[in-house]
């Protein structure tokens, strides 16, 4: 039998270092590219503008690839399981590749589609490319459970290798592109074009981004980010990003395009070694610190791919049952920069306007939220990441607000840690150059007043045309006394606690400053 061969795109929207893709064009009579609006693929459940206006640019830039070459990505909408029932009946198809979607909230979809193929007998071919090493073979090699801390993790994957090299760029110039009639089209729903966010039902309401959507965009980043990590390498430090972050300058985070796959984690992660290895002419670091951040991702899916109730509280074997309390306003303050801490608030205004803030904004912002502050559920905090970050997933969103907020991964209960929104802002950005550009209202308030403008004098509020409680809030909460009262709880929490999850606690003290990832001189900030 001749074939026909379907590429279903869900996160990996690329074509280099798509293994899945390749074996799906490998002596394929006809092949068919597509992508499926099914509400839930590529994070759509719950999303707001910028995270679906840079889903569009993704698929826009993978369908542009396609036309190229005389073809398109077929955009569709349904169920997938109707649509490959259909591609099955009227044009023949005899496989279906795809990239490993490992997290468990994908099951379900992923095990229809794997049911219907073995009952229509469609060879599936999935492959594993969205993740450094098989998130199942690390559980295995572990005894059939997940790592329960980094160190732990880092352990095991040495026993399986360093991780694939990426596989080759496709040469799509000799690909015969399967036709779709006019009536197909209407069966499985085909949009003539690459829909935009508006023709979803989205609506724009302020909204900014500053990243650009897929492949194209993403490899044009990466040069750029290169460039830094290399300079880094000649002064002698690493991880650039994260030593010196520049709230204000050129993006340079990669997160997003990794998260839709516009980027091959792979091709990031051997970029950076070689990039490494030319400055230190051939010699390999000592350990993953270069790339920190990516296998902190590795382990987060690797917590997760078992897990269906990894992102919420109840039922979460991993998850610590903390009483939150329960405030929408003060929910809603938050979500919407209105917290009278100005950091704070430039942090999450900066989220809502561009769909990402630096790492070291996250943490200000959900400790905030949780156990620094408010004492109000990372739940809460997550749904919230999950609408206007554009690079939030499933697995490290919910794996950092559980971190951040002590109910898992942390030293059991230890609040100890808490990172204060007056004092961590100014140390990271001194100038309040950034609190001045996404609060507005702040622009003409005095150095000396910038980080805490409650303190300025009426004299000083008025000539600045921002006075407190009429142009720009009150605080919510006084700092000082939330955190210590939180801290109490905390340990009260702790006290009762009879059976804390046994990965309640990271491998030492060095590893929670490594995952917080605070430059060395805001450590003392973290109170």
């Amino acid at each position: 039998m001749s074939k026909v061969a379907v590429h279903w795109f869900r996160h990996g929207l690329r074509l280099h270092d798509n293994p899945a893709l390749l074996d799906g064009l490998k002596d394929a009579k006809n092949f068919y590219p597509v992508f499926i609006f099914d509400g839930e693929t590529a994070g759509t459940k719950i999303t707001g503008y910028n995270r679906q206006q840079y889903l569009t640019e993704s698929l826009i830039d993978l369908d542009n690839q396609f036309r190229r070459h005389g073809y398109q990505l077929l955009v569709c909408k349904g169920s997938p399981v109707e649509i490959f029932k259909t591609l099955h009946r009227e044009v023949g198809m005899t496989h279906l590749s795809f990239e490993q979607d490992c997290e468990a909230i994908w099951n379900k979809r992923d095990d229809a589609v794997r049911q219907l193929c073995s009952e229509l007998g469609v060879t599936v071919v999935e492959r594993i490319s969205h993740t450094l090493w098989n998130p199942f073979e690390i559980i295995e090699a572990n005894g059939d459970h997940p790592p329960t801390t980094y160190e732990m993790f880092l352990q095991v994957a040495h026993t399986l290798g360093l991780p694939p090299k990426p596989s080759p760029n496709p040469d799509l110039e000799d690909v015969t592109f399967g036709e779709v009639s006019d009536e197909l089209a209407l069966k499985i729903k085909l949009y003539p074009q690459v829909p935009s966010p508006e023709e979803q039902k989205y609506t724009r309401n302020g909204e900014s981004p500053i990243y650009i959507g897929g492949e194209t965009a993403a490899l044009a980043l990466l040069k750029d980010r290169l460039i830094v990590e290399e300079n880094a390498f000649r002064d002698g430090y690493i991880l650039p990003n994260q030593v010196n972050p520049d709230l204000l300058g050129p993006p340079l985070s990669m997160s997003a395009a990794l998260r839709f796959g516009c980027l091959s984690v792979r091709k990031f992660y051997w970029d950076v070694q070689d990039t490494y290895a030319k400055v230190n002419r051939g010699e390999a670091p000592t350990s993953h610190s270069l790339t920190a951040q990516l296998i902190w991702r590795e382990f987060f899916y690797c917590m997760s791919a078992n897990n269906p109730k990894y992102n919420v509280m109840e039922d979460n074997p991993i998850c610590i049952q903390i009483p939150w309390y329960k405030n929408p306003s003060q929910l809603k303050a938050w979500e919407e920069g209105r917290t009278g801490y100005p950091f704070i608030d430039a942090c999450m205004r900066q989220l809502k306007k561009e769909g990402w803030i630096h790492h070291v904004c996250r943490t200000a912002v959900a400790c905030f939220l949780t156990r620094g502050d408010l004492w109000i559920s990372w739940e809460d905090g997550l749904e919230v990441f999950y609408k206007y970050l554009i690079d939030a997933d499933w697995s490290v969103s919910a794996g950092n607000w559980m971190w951040v907020s002590s109910s898992a991964f942390e030293q059991s209960l230890d609040c100890s840690m808490c990172v204060c929104p007056v004092e961590f802002g100014r140390r990271v950005e001194p100038t309040g150059d950034y609190i001045r550009h996404y609060v507005p209202e702040l622009a003409d308030m005095p150095q000396d007043y910038i980080f805490k403008p409650w303190r300025a004098p009426c004299e000083v509020q008025k000539a600045c045309n921002c006075v407190i409680g009429k142009d720009y809030p009150e605080r919510i909460v006084r700092h000082k006394e939330a955190s210590k009262n939180n801290r109490k709880m905390m340990k009260s929490i702790r006290h009762k606690l009879k059976n804390p999850p046994m990965h309640c606690a990271p491998s030492n003290a060095e590893e929670a400053k490594q995952y917080l990832r605070l430059p060395k001189s805001c450590l003392h900030n973290v109170l």
